[in-house]
């Protein structure tokens, strides 16, 4: 047997976003919360973290660290064994790991911190790479490698595919059975190598995808995933779509930006706005105007 039996995998949390949000570092801990939950049910006596478990690499806000702190010892907890992988955010300089932000977590029981190369029992896991690390990879060979890459030819978080620089690329990840990655929020596989997704949506670089939560690892199977049902979500869509069947499309804690492609009044617009965010319980409902020819641009009438 491997490192683990069967192990919980979850990414990319990012403790402290949105200027130290106070909603956003809730909806960090109650995601630890469910996943430690989600690893009780599925029999999980190991927990994976693959890297940027906080934000900003300058700074913590002290309620940061207080929410940063509980969803750890709540990781301490609920598994035997907790390995956590540096990612770039979590560096205090991008190009060197000297410096990160959890360095005090290594106390905490059960949390293993991995700021370097951890090779045991048929697992690699690698931190954030700096300098001529990516070197390492293609003479490297294990059943499972999880680590917090930026590879070519997977779609970025802003959608955008990441271009070529000749570093690191998954032809020399052909050694291991399976390649984990954190870093690029959105779920997709290449070959052997898999970014599993985020914990949940984060902004609106995320959006229209619901595609994000955990993973469940049993040693030797499949990975299942499984993604939080109460998670935010943000969604764009036009007013037209909308109005048509809103049950459809909204749902609590959603960030919606609407397009609004038919002619209403600025009253009707705020009527839809707030009446919309109390029903369903959003977090916000952004009316954004269409750019196109108002002489072509049709017309509805709003049914209170």
């Amino acid at each position: 047997m491997g490192l683990f039996k069967k192990a919980l995998v979850f990414t990319d949390i990012h403790f402290g976003m949105k200027s130290n949000s106070a909603l956003h570092n809730q909806d960090c801990e109650e995601f630890v919360e469910w996943a430690v939950e989600q690893g009780k049910l599925h029999g999980c006596e190991t927990c994976i973290f693959m890297g940027d478990w906080h934000h900003h690499r300058a700074s913590l806000s002290l309620q940061t660290m207080h929410h940063s702190l509980r969803a750890l010892e709540k990781l301490s907890s609920g598994f035997d064994n907790t390995h956590f992988i540096t990612g770039n955010h979590d560096l205090y300089y991008r190009d060197k790991r000297d410096i990160y932000s959890y360095e005090w977590a290594q106390h905490i029981p059960n949390v293993h911190i991995h700021n370097e190369w951890f090779e045991q029992d048929d697992v690699i896991l690698v931190p954030w790479l700096v300098g001529d690390d990516y070197k390492r990879v293609k003479n490297a060979s294990a059943k499972y490698m999880f680590g917090h890459f930026e590879l070519p030819h997977f779609k970025m978080n802003a959608m955008v595919e990441m271009p070529d620089h000749g570093g690191l690329n998954t032809t020399q990840m052909s050694h291991f059975d399976k390649v984990f990655s954190g870093h690029f929020h959105m779920r997709q596989t290449q070959g052997n190598v898999t970014y599993m997704g985020n914990c949940f949506p984060h902004n609106y670089s995320d959006v229209n995808s619901d595609d994000r939560g955990m993973m469940i690892l049993e040693w030797g199977g499949e990975p299942k995933y499984i993604n939080w049902p109460e998670m935010p979500r943000y969604i764009t869509i036009k007013i037209s779509e909308l109005l048509e069947d809103p049950e459809k499309y909204l749902k609590p804690k959603m960030y919606v930006r609407v397009t609004l492609d038919v002619k209403i009044s600025y009253e009707e617009a705020n009527f839809i706005r707030e009446t919309f965010i109390d029903k369903y319980g959003l977090r916000e409902l952004q009316l954004i105007p269409e750019q196109v020819d108002n002489a072509q641009q049709p017309t509805v009438e709003v049914q209170k």
